[in-house]
């Protein structure tokens, strides 16, 4: 044929122009990478080809991508020396939206005895008409591959037709050119064009040029096997991604083909900016498809507790939608997300193993995400139980030891994991609710920063035993006789101070847990520790209980030299008495964190300092 022919899109059509140009994808530049991701197509059509010995034209020909701005011209052009396009294949392809050159392409290999392994990313029809969005015309040159074919031009302005006449003597492979609007004329200044494929289209397996220049020169390291992947690739790789000179703490690299196609590569950073004061971080885990870049720093491929990780996932079964912007299917990310993320614990708990030494690095960096999500997953909750580390009473300072290996010291008899919560190792190892399970010779466990009161709170258990608190553990300590109250007397004293304290205090009582301090203050509220009341008076929770006296419980220790020095002095000067009373009240409030005014606590010691030393000779 040697004369231009005239074609109006199929009726649907222009309505489907309409919705991408002006509705379909949410950001212009989209445009760009579904061309390159068509060209690529093309080219990985033309290797599968020649692999399979067909004959071609123009064999000699380098298989790549060359994208070129005119910006005087106002013009973008994009060449590939794939497999080109017959007058029918360009009818088909680019005159009717249903059809997809990729589809087609797919559906005869489908058909073929033999099922080669090819990598097709994009599709003509929808992706090619994103063109529209940024063009006021556009042309296609194209040649087919076959030795006998011959040069076409297709040319459209979008608006219900086409023109298709024959081209002049055209090399193999398609050439697009877009006259740009004059609001996307951006688009054809190099700064933009390279800005835009190094987002989208960095990891396509050809190369894309651009004013001679190859842009991508990182390679998919997740496609390809890691036997075959050097120690300075991952590290070229990971300051691509992850934009970080820093080499991060570990990785993780793994193909699945069940339940759903997988492969990914994941890296740990070596710091944890949330730490350093600077808001709370993105996932910085890009999802592709075939190479493909469909969404950076993806939502919901991880929980958010995961979000320090850095890396690509790519997966070949995302029903994605016509504009490969968004996943419609919800049910299946939920699927990737639980995947993902237990392939990733199960990997954390196997470096606990193998690996101590780096696997403590990376709780020392990122342990509250762990936490976070011990607290809000409940999916995962035991398997982030595992991986929890404290410190105790039976490790030395700055080492740590998990929930599993506390279990396996329980003492014969000993039912729950008892646990306490300080400033630092001093404070919780001089705090007076140590001293029961100190004495019983039960490990506690210590936790320093204000996340485990929740962690604790939530997890409640570990291999079926309780998680206590040790302020509220019911131990009972066998202790010697002589020289302490006797219960009755131990019930006359506590009646005193609890009348002597009144509304402050809730219960006065004798103690049972009691070795070395005269007295302790139990919150009566049996879900609350003082170490939780002091966080949440910080925090200003109007929700929560407050810090107030009457919810506390008094114990006293009726061995202790100063209570039953009480118990004798509350007989001979009341008055005196009831100061001391109110000094161990405030004493131990003071010890447990909850005293709100501590001036008093002092203004009383001095008066009680004052009476001591008048009574001096």
């Amino acid at each position: 044929m040697s004369q231009k022919e005239h074609h109006t899109f199929q009726a649907e059509i222009q309505r489907v122009l309409d919705i991408v140009i002006h509705s379909l994808y949410t950001e212009r530049e989209i445009f760009l990478r579904e061309l390159v991701s068509n060209a690529a197509d093309a080219l990985e059509k033309l290797r599968f080809l020649q692999t399979s010995g067909q004959t071609l034209h123009q064999p000699e020909l380098p298989l790549e991508i060359t994208v070129v701005a005119d910006s005087a011209a106002g013009t973008l052009t994009l060449t590939d020396t794939g497999i080109g396009m017959t007058r029918d294949e360009l009818v088909e392809n680019l005159g009717t939206i249903a059809h997809s050159g990729s589809k087609a392409f797919l559906q005869k290999l489908a058909e073929a005895k033999e099922k080669p392994a090819v990598n097709l990313i994009g599709q003509f029809g929808v992706g090619f008409y994103s063109a529209f969005m940024v063009a006021t015309q556009v042309e296609v040159f194209t040649r087919s591959h076959q030795p006998d074919g011959e040069g076409w031009h297709w040319v459209s302005d979008g608006a219900g037709g086409y023109d298709i006449e024959p081209g002049e003597a055209l090399p193999r492979g398609t050439r697009i050119v877009l006259h740009l609007k004059d609001d996307a004329k951006e688009f054809a200044e190099n700064w933009q064009l390279e800005q835009t494929l190094k987002r989208y289209s960095s990891f396509v397996p050809f190369p894309i040029k651009v004013s001679d220049k190859v842009l991508n020169t990182v390679q998919a390291l997740w496609a390809r096997s890691k036997s075959e992947i050097k120690e300075e690739e991952y590290k070229e790789f990971y300051e691509f991604i992850g934009h970080d000179p820093e080499p991060p703490l570990a990785r993780l690299h793994f193909n699945a083909d069940a339940p759903l196609a997988i492969q990914a590569l994941l890296f740990v950073p070596a710091r944890n900016l949330e730490n350093m004061g600077l808001g709370k971080s993105e996932s910085e885990v890009n999802l592709h498809c075939r190479k493909v870049l469909i969404q950076s720093k993806a939502k919901g491929l991880f929980p958010d507790w995961l979000r320090f990780l850095k890396g690509v996932v790519d997966s070949e079964d995302l029903p994605l939608n016509i504009s490969r912007e968004t996943m419609q299917d919800s049910a299946l990310l939920g699927k990737l997300n639980r995947v993902l993320t237990g392939r990733f614990l199960k990997f954390l708990a196997e470096l606990s193993e193998k690996d101590a030494a780096v696997y403590e690095k990376i709780y020392a960096t990122h342990s509250r995400f762990l936490k976070e999500g011990t607290i809000t997953d409940y999916e995962h909750r035991e398997a982030l139980s595992k991986l929890l580390r404290f410190e105790s009473t039976f490790t030395a300072a700055g080492q740590t030891t998990t929930l599993a290996e506390y279990v396996k010291r329980m003492k014969e008899g000993q039912k729950e994991i008892y646990h306490i919560h300080a400033a630092h190792r001093a404070a919780a190892a001089a705090s007076p609710y140590l001293e029961g399970p100190r004495e019983l010779g039960y490990e506690v466990l210590f936790s320093f920063e204000p996340v485990d009161e929740f962690v604790f709170e939530h997890l409640r258990e570990f291999d079926g035993k309780p998680l206590k608190p040790a302020e509220k553990a019911d131990l009972k300590i066998e202790r010697a006789a002589e020289g302490a109250l006797s219960d009755d007397a131990a019930r006359d004293l506590a009646a005193f101070v609890k009348e002597t304290l009144g509304a402050r205090v809730n219960q006065v009582r004798a103690s049972q847990r009691l070795v070395g301090s005269p007295a302790v203050v139990i919150d009566s509220d049996e879900m609350v520790t003082s170490s939780m009341r002091r966080l949440m008076k910080a925090m200003k929770r109007e929700d929560g209980p407050e810090a107030e006296p009457g919810k506390l419980d008094l114990e006293l220790n009726p061995g202790h030299t100063v209570v039953v020095g009480l118990d004798r002095l509350r007989r001979t000067d009341a008055v005196l008495a009831a100061t001391v009373a109110e000094h161990l009240f405030d004493s131990a409030r003071l010890s447990a964190g909850v005293l709100d005014e501590p001036q008093v606590l002092l203004r009383r010691m001095n008066e009680l300092l004052e009476r001591v030393v008048a009574k001096a000779p």
